[in-house]
């Protein structure tokens, strides 16, 4: 009797700290909810720009090299079940769908899993143009899809329920279960994951974050003058680091409301910090809606609150799909981010990750390179001159453009050319050169017609050691 007396005055103690930690107030989840649905329209639009170019069967992006650069079959798309180009805006058109279902609480469950269908789609229809904030944001949905977001505040909460029905009982206050759980951990695990990539010598030095913010890497014109100035980049460059392992280690070990309501303002000030100061797309944009499902209750008025917390039951079939999913996504962040491995995957391992699409390698800007990178578009028209189509069709200047990745369209476009001079996307070139040419062809008068089209990459090394 003695021996079992510890075990039993522990179980306690661990299943408060598992409620304080994972319990998800409504309210908080409808607010996920609709900023998941703005994502997805959000980001529909934002696509639709380059559509022809970017999901077109001729454009920069062949399905066939796209199949071969993400290598195995267990990379699924509903864009690879048909390579025209309609079949592509039809994908494009579903994710605004699910996020205008998803905004306004329509069917909200179908909603979320179509959104991420869609989303892990064009992931994998345009995976040189991603960053980690498409991945995220698909990560995000998966775990969304077991979450109770339509009991409030949505068309499906305002028309009430059949007597007896779980609807009929009123929303439940707050939700505890193994998805809310997988939300918390995910959140935990992308800043974690990020802050460990950052123990190296690059970050120590002090030499990471002024490379990070320069034009010719991920800095806007913003973010190059602040790495430029010494006694604002040294502060950032030390803070970065420990803000991404300490929000983590916080979020778990103080799961009380004022550190959570702290965390949350942090986190949201450090997110709009990265999107005034660096071009990655939706990243910062994803980052804040992550954190909206941990707002906690003392955070709502009074007014809007319905009763007490009470457990949603996900049913065997759901229970057991989240509990592989997150096994999957806990064996893939200890092998890729903990262990600090950088190669494959073991092939198991691999397979479920992509058909569960839980990548876990969460390492933005962990090494930042010594160098400047640029790429420029070599034009020549039939009248004899040099521009760059990407750049307004600017004169083509014969060494770096001015105002480097920053004076591109979008991320995406930066994305893309960033990787174009790695081996494993060196094959999409010709093609990107083709397709960039016959866009421009058919938008432009014969005068004004190409008759030459190449793309130019460049770095120049920064360090200036023996």
């Amino acid at each position: 009797m003695s021996e079992s007396a510890p075990a039993s005055r522990s179980e306690p103690k661990l299943a408060g700290w598992a409620a304080r930690a994972f319990t998800l107030d409504t309210r908080s989840l409808a607010l996920y909810r609709i900023g998941l649905g703005l994502l997805l329209v959000t980001d529909c639009l934002l696509r639709s720009r380059d559509m022809r170019l970017m999901l077109g069967a001729d454009g920069i992006l062949p399905p066939a090299l796209v199949r071969g650069y993400l290598g195995h079959p267990s990379h699924w798309s509903l864009a690879f079940l048909n390579d025209a180009t309609w079949w592509n805006w039809c994908v494009l058109a579903l994710e605004g769908l699910a996020g205008g279902m998803l905004a306004i609480g329509f069917h909200s469950r179908m909603a979320t899993v179509l959104g991420w269908v869609v989303v892990v789609s064009l992931i994998r229809r345009t995976a040189p143009t991603n960053n980690a904030g498409d991945l995220w944001l698909a990560c995000q949905l998966l775990w969304a899809g077991f979450l109770p977001l339509g009991s409030r505040w949505s068309l499906a909460a305002s028309g009430g329920g059949r007597p007896g029905s779980p609807s009929a009982l009123g929303p439940p206050a707050a939700v505890c279960s193994i998805a809310s759980a997988a939300v918390v951990l995910q959140l935990a695990a992308v800043y974690l994951g990020a802050g460990i990539a950052k123990c190296n010598d690059t970050w120590y030095s002090g030499e990471a974050l002024p490379r990070a913010l320069s034009i010719h890497d991920h800095g806007t014109p913003l973010g190059m003058m602040v790495g430029s100035i010494p006694w604002l980049a040294t502060p950032l460059q030390r803070a970065i680091p420990i803000a991404e392992l300490g929000l983590p280690l916080l979020l778990l070990a103080l799961p009380t409301a004022r550190v959570r309501l702290g965390l949350i303002g942090l986190a949201i000030g450090f997110h709009i910090g990265i999107w005034l100061l660096l071009s990655v797309g939706l990243f910062a944009a994803v980052g804040i809606v992550a954190w909206l499902p941990l707002i906690p209750s003392v955070a709502w008025p009074a007014r809007s609150a319905v009763g007490p917390p009470r457990t949603i039951g996900l049913g065997r079939r759901s229970t057991v799909l989240c509990g592989l999913a997150g096994c999957l996504a806990i064996l893939a962040f200890l092998f890729q981010s903990l262990a600090g491995v950088t190669g494959p995957l073991p092939q198991p391992l691999a397979t479920g990750v992509n058909l569960a699409f839980l990548p876990q390698a969460w390492r933005m800007f962990g090494t930042v390179r010594d160098q400047e990178q640029w790429v420029s578009c070599r034009m020549t028209l039939v009248d004899g001159r040099v521009i760059d189509p990407l750049r307004e069709g600017r004169p083509a200047p014969p060494g770096p453009p001015a105002g480097g990745f920053a004076s591109l369209p979008n991320h995406r476009w930066h994305r893309f050319l960033w990787r174009l001079p790695e081996p494993d996307a060196r094959s999409f070139g010709p093609a990107a050169a083709a397709a960039i040419a016959r866009d421009w062809n058919a938008c432009h008068q014969p005068t004004e017609q190409a008759v030459e089209l190449e793309i130019w990459c460049g770095s120049v090394q920064l360090s200036h050691g023996d």
